[in-house]
């Protein structure tokens, strides 16, 4: 058998990524807290709780581990609610908490990628309208001067905002996220908001720390029409995308925002960010349906061949992150993929989807598409959002009763890629044999 190694640019930035409320633990003062408290809101009523206990300094072992892995950065959040807990009150001592990971973290020798905002709202801005009121941007921006201001001397690169788009949708139109509304001009109203909270977020950190580099996590989502024949399933698959994976990245670029059938001129955004943050899981396929309003006229499916993982949540389609890179290297800036993974509690897919998925990064990071790194969801299992606890993402196996931890195989996987900066047939040979002749044709 032939014997070959895909290797990727030195300097190559691999890491996990996790998020506040999913992995500290002890977060009951934000719109998530609210929203598992009330019924039928989250699977099988389950609650964060502990989490994965980084509060309580279970955050050293992991990264520890994670270090020691190959790894040489990680992307993790602070949560606004601990540092503003009310409108008029801040906790330095909370800030402290997040300086001494922040300083735990480089000690490591991970390279820190600090998300600002992710999902979550402190209560009272959830309480007095969230992302609907146009006083939170600037709110949101008061936030983000106190926190960049403390933690500057710690952090290169800044995420603004993770994923406006599917807090959008997930909030405002399928109902799944707090507020729990189906309100398509609220919807618009929402992510105009955290179009200016981005921007004005970004001239703040530059402000205080000129070199930095600053970005949002953009979750995209290749769509085809299902039926490409059929006129209506072109029309709505191209009407989604525009909106879904363009608006909010184009107002970046031209200062025009457009959502459904709104739009809106934002021309502050013009010029606000330095790299691409690329979250990327699976591509579906779009079907018109005139009666689906709440879903917006559309049906989106998985094509019957390809692999789904244990929920139907994620499909293993590759070629979406050829795709996804293909558009994030239209805007001609450095391009980190912030998120990608899959939910898999066995252990059984996740290698082959791994390895499938980094084979399409090494094409475009050696074909200088400038992609720069890549960050796996998750290092280890933690809080779905209102799939609580039902899906497992992590490299390593959490029990959230007990705390303890189990090595996944992908773990050992991951950890020779980092240490490899690259993928090669011993590899595919050993955790997955079955796409051995996809990744390495003889």
């Amino acid at each position: 058998m032939l014997e070959a190694t895909y290797h990727f640019p030195k300097g190559f930035l691999w890491g996990t990524a996790t998020a506040a409320h999913q992995v500290e633990g002890g977060n009951t003062n934000n719109s998530w807290y609210a929203w598992e408290n009330q019924p039928g809101r989250i699977h099988q009523g389950q609650k964060s709780g502990l989490a994965c206990d980084w509060w309580g300094g279970r955050w050293k072992d992991d990264l520890t581990q994670a270090a020691e892995d190959g790894q040489n950065a990680h992307r993790l959040s602070i949560e606004w609610s601990r540092i503003q807990p009310t409108a008029d009150t801040w906790d330095d001592d909370e800030l402290d908490k997040y300086r001494e990971m922040l300083s735990g973290i480089r000690d490591l020798g991970l390279e820190p990628m600090v998300t600002l905002h992710h999902f979550t709202d402190p209560l009272w801005v959830y309480e007095n309208g969230g992302w609907e009121n146009d006083e939170t941007p600037v709110q949101f921006a008061n936030f983000v001067r106190r926190a960049v201001d403390a933690l500057k001397d710690l952090v290169t690169f800044w995420i603004t905002i993770n994923e406006p788009a599917v807090v959008t949708n997930g909030g405002y139109l399928e109902g799944s996220f707090p507020p729990g509304k189906s309100d398509l001009g609220a919807a618009f109203k929402v992510i105009r908001n955290m179009l200016r909270g981005h921007a004005a977020a970004y001239r703040i950190i530059h402000e205080i720390q000129p070199d930095a580099q600053v970005g949002f996590a953009k979750h995209y989502r290749p769509l085809q029409p299902a039926r490409p024949w059929f006129p209506p399933d072109v029309w709505i698959t191209k009407f989604s995308s525009k909106s879904f994976n363009d608006g909010f990245s184009n107002a970046l670029v031209n200062g025009k925002f457009k959502f459904a059938f709104f739009s809106a001129d934002v021309p502050e955004a013009v010029g606000t960010q330095d790299y691409i943050g690329l979250n990327y899981y699976s591509m579906d396929q779009v079907v018109f349906k005139p009666f689906a309003v709440k879903n917006v006229f559309q049906r989106r499916y998985y094509p019957p061949e390809v692999q789904v993982s244990e929920t139907g949540f994620i499909a293993n389609r590759p070629e979406g992150m050829r795709a996804a890179l293909k558009w994030a290297r239209s805007f001609n800036l450095p391009i980190y993929i912030t998120e990608n993974g899959v939910e898999d509690s066995k252990d059984g897919m996740r290698p082959a989807y791994l390895l499938e998925h980094l084979r399409e990064v090494w094409k475009a990071a050696n074909a200088n598409w400038q992609v720069k790194g890549y960050f796996h969801w998750s290092l280890i299992d933690n809080f779905e959002w209102e799939r609580g606890w039902s899906q497992r993402f992590g490299l390593w196996n959490i029990n959230p009763e007990s705390q303890a931890r189990t090595r996944r195989k992908s773990a050992d996987l991951y950890a020779e890629i980092c240490h490899e900066n690259g993928i090669s047939t011993q590899m595919v040979m050993k955790y997955a044999p079955e796409s051995l002749q996809h990744l390495f044709p003889q």
